[in-house]
């Protein structure tokens, strides 16, 4: 993985000192051509699965496909038509939705994309672990994914990921695609922009 990583060459000017994989992550849209097996798609899933969730309700739910299976093209079939331009290199797609009802159906679940956010934060660290980059996707048309895949009312297709090895050749990519996958340098707000030790600060 470390070859693989120092190819990217992405500066995080981080403020304080993080945890490597977290510091080298990135959203790639460039995979290399390497296949990823059904067994990453499942230590994946289960880095995921061992997220924490409220009242340990765990409403996450995945589907998932291999480059060159019908789950993959019903995959791609349901993204924006920008998303399909660069993800055809990708060697997994998958779509995560939501429960969005507590156990019984009595109440909706408010924290329910919260918990989608921090099992996907599991699975993008275990795959920055094995050297795969995830680069997670809103651009879908959610109401074809909920029919095409046959989720009940009470379910949301949130996302979508694509995934592969990074080291992929950005000039696969058109020409703005390629300009952002080759910047060197990563950013964020700073702190002070979102975090306070006190009020909240308009923008």
């Amino acid at each position: 993985m470390a070859e693989t990583l120092e190819k990217i060459k992405k500066v995080t000017p981080t403020e304080f000192d993080i945890h490597p994989l977290l510091a080298s992550r990135w959203s790639s849209r460039a995979f290399d051509s390497k296949a990823l097996t059904e067994e990453d798609i499942h230590v994946l899933l289960e880095a995921g699965r061992w997220a924490p969730s409220s009242n340990n309700l765990q409403p996450w739910r995945i589907v998932w496909g291999l480059k060159g299976t019908e789950t993959y093209d019903r995959i791609f079939d349901c993204l924006v038509e920008f998303n399909q331009g660069w993800v055809d290199g990708a060697p997994a797609l998958w779509l995560g939705a939501i429960k969005t009802d507590m156990k019984k159906g009595e109440k909706e679940n408010f924290h329910a994309l919260h918990d989608l956010g921090l099992f996907m934060g599991n699975v993008v660290t275990q795959a920055q672990s094995m050297g795969i980059a995830a680069h997670q996707m809103a651009g879908l048309d959610f109401e074809k994914a909920k029919k095409e895949f046959g989720f009940p009312e009470n379910y949301h297709v949130a996302t979508a990921t694509a995934f592969g090895y990074y080291g992929g050749d950005p000039e696969t990519l058109s020409e703005d695609l390629q300009e952002e996958e080759l910047k060197t340098t990563r950013e964020r707000k700073s702190q002070t922009e979102f975090a306070f030790n006190g009020n909240f600060k308009k923008d």
